[in-house]
């Protein structure tokens, strides 16, 4: 495939301007391309993952990604797809993210490759040069009111209202695109759906001042077929930052991921090849109870993101929860498969009786229940039943020293950390 069969086989286009023109010279030559990431946290999540892995894919295919952090545009907000205006961050937040987001880009991106090479920007290098009235003058000219009114960012606002300041943000995303095509050749933006709009700015300003031809492709933004909003769980928002959500998490989110979600998500975060995932499409349909696609899914992203140790990492914790050998875990390995359960710390001495540690622990609302759930067998202690009232657990029962994971039940897990 070449690379807009690739992106159609995906599902990866919702729109392109001039499809043919665009095919053609992708076919033909090395296009410049870019995607913009604005830092409005210190970490990209999981929905940047699309765009993120589009530059990769063209960069595969022999084309030039860059990645355009928005330092300028951060400090200002865009308004696509928000129902209100964003809380506006200080320039030191704003420089710090840029920092960290500019780090996680370049894992994924190829910046020593023969003849395509990619890039990483920072658009307030040439933002914070601009002085009002040269921009009004030379940029703010080519742009009507009428013409910026008609755009979904901003006419879905104008009920409840947007500021001048968000109100500018598709003229200085199409700045960027101008300043990208005069200063590296780049001639196509690509972005989620909900940029149709900022990046066909771009193309206007483009045309109008240079006259050159350049190019725009949206992506679908990512939905779930149950309704519920992707990149979501109880827990919050999975982020690519391994210290906001860790491998485990992040590898536990993919494989949780719906047989009618699946398919749809190998295509769009893997770089498999189209026969192993329509292999594993036929298997989802025939053996869905496997879940093979789903462990698939969750090994492949999470190596993507993570790297190879980490995913292997992931995927022994998830083979020792269930199984329940929890002492083959290391110390670190424990403090992450059991990050979101209840954690106890014990101190004071250097043992406890097992139902006191039970009502420490909050696994059992008395000594009267825990003494119940011991007896039936219903607790286990570092993946070992144990049914004897008067046991003991001392320093030398804690694994790596210091932890003790108890289980009640088939689910409710509980850690002590003895300091």
């Amino acid at each position: 495939m070449d690379i807009v069969q690739e992106l159609e086989y995906r599902g990866l286009i919702n729109q392109m301007t001039d499809r043919e023109g665009l095919a053609k010279k992708l076919s033909e030559e090395p296009v410049t391309l870019y995607v913009g990431f604005d830092p409005t946290a210190d970490s990209l999540h999981i929905g940047s993952l699309l765009p993120i892995l589009a530059l990769r894919r063209f960069q595969l295919a022999g084309h030039v990604p860059v990645a355009l952090v928005g330092g300028g545009t951060g400090l200002i907000g865009d308004p696509s797809g928000k129902a209100s205006e964003r809380t506006l961050n200080t320039r030191d937040i704003v420089a710090q993210w840029t920092d960290k987001l500019k780090r996680q880009l370049s894992r994924f991106l190829d910046f020593d490759a023969a003849g395509n090479p990619a890039q990483i920007v920072n658009n307030y290098d040439w933002l914070g040069e601009l002085n009002v009235i040269g921009f009004l003058r030379d940029i703010g000219k080519n742009f009507t009111v009428n013409y910026m009114l008609a755009k979904d960012s901003v006419d879905s606002r104008l009920e409840k209202g947007i500021s001048f300041t968000e109100f500018s943000y598709m003229i200085l995303q199409a700045y960027d695109f101008y300043k990208l095509n005069e200063d590296l050749g780049c001639t196509l933006q690509i972005g989620g759906s909900d940029q149709w709009g900022n990046i066909t700015a771009g193309l206007e300003l483009i045309g109008k001042t240079s006259g050159r031809q350049a190019f725009g492709l949206t992506m679908p933004l990512v939905t779930k077929s149950d309704g519920t909003k992707f990149g979501k769980t109880e827990g919050g928002t999975i982020w690519l930052d391994a210290s906001k959500t860790s491998p485990y998490q992040f590898y536990q989110f993919w494989i949780n991921t719906d047989d009618n979600d699946v398919v749809k998500f190998l295509k769009y975060f893997t770089f498999l090849p189209a026969g192993e995932i329509d292999e594993l499409a036929r298997q989802v349909q025939e053996s869905p109870e496997k879940r093979e696609a789903q462990r698939v899914l969750a090994k492949e992203v999470t190596q993507l993101v993570h790297g190879e140790a980490a995913a292997l990492s992931a995927i022994r914790i998830s083979e020792v929860l269930f199984s329940g050998n929890v002492q083959s875990l290391s110390g670190s390995e424990i403090e992450e498969a059991f990050k979101d359960v209840p954690s106890t710390e014990i101190a004071g001495g250097a043992e406890i009786g097992l139902i006191d540690l039970l009502l420490e622990v909050k696994a059992a609302p008395s000594k009267r229940q825990a003494r119940q759930d011991i007896e039936s067998g219903a607790v286990s202690v570092n993946g070992t039943r144990v049914t004897e009232l008067e046991k003991t657990i001392r320093l030398d029962d804690c694994l790596e020293g210091r932890f003790v994971v108890i289980r009640r039940g088939k689910r409710n897990y509980y850690l002590a950390k003895f300091v």
